[in-house]
């Protein structure tokens, strides 16, 4: 039999259980209510298609939905850009705010650094929904970093003062070295290390782990940010596999492994890691 060591702090974090509190109440307990969510809740297909089967809609653009009675929107954990809270108001759309708390303070700091005339350095994925949502609130006038190359690139203004903040699930270890560098540059700066806690933590463990087993498995969405910084993180330590579901390990060879470490990410709901862990250790 395997030994399956499971890292501290797997599955869902703090902002993704709340939004999904709150949607679960919202379907089951409007049943006179359409409810809409403004792209996928999270980022896991299993967990939001549990949710689409109770009546939950999912739409890629507020425009996708149709104006009529007793309809509201949930606004995702990722949070949104302000226009879309000012669009919904326009059209009469009652909104349900999940935004992770986490997010709103970077919205607030954004929006109030825009407002001082302070230049922001945003560290993140520009693609990512909650970068997307966090530059919304600062007239879309953040400078995007995703790694160090982009820095480089940057040709700075000493005659500004910057404001940096990042992405909630951001790599630790690569914000400090951007931050080391940006240091020595003598800008002006006020820095903000808007990283959430519990990411932090997941990714330390993470890393603590993988440098003690045979193999790490990381249970996630493909298109999870923080998932796959943790695949990223096991894999400068070690052997990783990397899966969404049980069936995903069916045609792993483990043979050679004996330890068997496991995270997960912070939108991988209990019962998927549950089923992968019961398959692991039957092994």
């Amino acid at each position: 039999m395997k030994r399956v060591i499971i890292a501290d702090n797997a599955g869902f974090c703090f902002g993704v259980k709340r939004a999904m509190n709150i949607a679960y109440n919202e379907i089951e307990e409007k049943r006179d209510m359409q409810v809409y969510a403004l792209g996928p809740l999270i980022h896991n297909r299993q967990a939001v298609e549990k949710y689409e089967e109770r009546g939950l809609i999912t739409v890629d653009e507020i425009e996708e939905i149709e104006i009529k009675e007793n309809i509201e929107m949930i606004i995702r954990s990722h949070g949104v850009a302000k226009k879309i809270y000012d669009e919904a108001r326009d059209r009469g759309i009652e909104i349900v705010d999940t935004t992770c708390p986490f997010v709103k303070k970077i919205h607030e700091i954004v929006k109030k650094s825009e407002e001082d005339k302070k230049a922001i350095i945003l560290l993140g994925d520009k693609n990512h929904p909650e970068v997307i949502g966090i530059n919304g609130w600062c007239k879309d006038s953040a400078i995007i970093f995703k790694d160090m190359d982009d820095v480089l690139k940057y040709d700075f203004d000493y005659d500004k003062s910057y404001v940096v903040v990042s992405q909630t699930t951001m790599n630790e270890e690569n914000f400090e070295k951007i931050i080391e560098y940006l240091e020595s540059l003598n800008l002006e700066l006020d820095i903000k290390n808007t990283i959430c806690s519990a990411t932090r933590v997941r990714q330390q463990s993470a890393r603590e782990l993988s440098s003690k087993v045979d193999v790490m498995v990381v249970i996630g969405g493909k298109h999870s940010s923080n998932t796959q910084k943790l695949v990223n993180i096991c894999k400068e330590r070690g052997n990783t596999v990397s899966i969404e579901t049980r069936e995903d390990l069916y045609d792993v060879d483990f043979s050679n492994y004996e330890v068997i470490g496991v995270t997960a990410g912070a939108s991988t709901p209990d019962w998927i890691i549950h089923e992968a862990i019961e398959y692991l250790e039957k092994l």
